[in-house]
């Protein structure tokens, strides 16, 4: 018998980006009995919600992704809302979890966790060794208390609670509102856009000193599925692929991919944000078997082709 056979389980957020990818990589494991509380239906934000959600869903396991994010500028422009609706949603969600019986809660953590200087690659243990990088440590922060809280519950109640640390994610469905998505689809919207209008030159945020680790969707949603059936530990697990490279060796892969051959244009007086990421991914090898199988330019093949074929199903003729 699959471990999902017959198994209820709730993920929030599973209309969204990741969602989306978790739902399906579920459903090939076996899973049938998948409910996904629906913002329009229910406010996790409040109490009375995440109460009906449960209630409707009862879940055996709840897979916490429901996240209010965004790349650098919607950080700096947000960091009371990204904190507060961050800190509550996840709190009240385990909480109520907790008293209505569910059996395993997988909580979503993010990188943006960890202090601004942390040593290259990124150990789990080193969470706790700094500040955030200020321009989205109100996030980070949010996000690190439902680790503390998760420990919380598993000493006092026996609650099994798991947490997760993906690394920066992309892929075909990302966010390319240039007000709130990140750098990959940003950087492709800005190439691809400046080739459809005969434009000569992007400009990019910062020196391009700064570097990062990139985990293909699909492989982050393999990775929360396999921890969600196999991972039982109290200790948080990073999700990543174990490979850095700076911004200005990404955009270098981007405008390739893209075919833009124009002018990048560097802006210093915009934020690098964190200066090094780049993950230690040893624990969720050894502890559930996870290590990502798509490239970096493969991944970013198949995002530039989905963007391309989206835009053109949106551009009026």
């Amino acid at each position: 018998m699959s471990f999902w056979a017959g198994r209820r389980v709730m993920v929030t957020g599973g209309g969204g980006f990741l969602g989306t990818a978790v739902v399906a990589r579920l459903r090939a494991s076996g899973a049938t009995e998948i409910f996904v509380p629906r913002s329009a239906d229910y406010n996790l934000i409040t109490a009375e919600g995440i109460a009906r959600a449960l209630a409707d869903g009862r879940p055996a396991l709840v897979i916490h992704l429901a996240a209010v994010v965004g790349g650098i500028g919607a950080n700096r422009e947000n960091p009371g809302r990204f904190f507060y609706k961050n800190a509550v949603m996840g709190i009240q969600l385990m909480e109520q979890s907790r008293l209505a019986g569910v059996q395993k809660f997988v909580q979503i953590g993010t990188v943006c966790s960890y202090p601004k200087f942390t040593p290259v690659p990124f150990r789990e243990d080193d969470l706790w060794n700094g500040y955030p990088e200020e321009t989205n440590a109100p996030y980070g922060l949010a996000k690190k208390m439902l680790l503390v809280q998760g420990h919380a519950y598993r000493e006092q109640y026996g609650f099994n609670v798991i947490h997760l640390i993906p690394v920066n994610l992309y892929g075909p469905g990302d966010n390319f509102d240039p007000a709130s998505s990140h750098v990959i689809p940003a950087l492709i919207k800005k190439c691809v856009d400046a080739i459809e209008r005969g434009e000569d030159q992007i400009e990019v945020w910062g020196t391009g000193a700064a570097s990062r680790e990139f985990l293909y969707v699909d492989d982050a949603a393999e990775g929360i599925v396999l921890a969600a059936e196999k991972y039982d530990a109290a200790e948080p697990v990073n999700l990543g692929t174990g490979q850095e490279i700076t911004i200005r060796d990404l955009v270098a892969l981007i405008t390739g991919q893209t075919a833009f051959e124009g002018e990048v244009r560097w802006d210093p007086t915009k934020p690098d944000g964190q200066p090094r990421r780049g993950l230690d991914t040893t624990r969720a090898r050894e502890r559930f078997g996870f290590v990502a199988g798509t490239s970096l330019e493969l991944g970013l093949k198949k995002t530039v082709e989905w963007y391309k074929n989206a835009n053109e199903r949106l551009t009026p003729p």
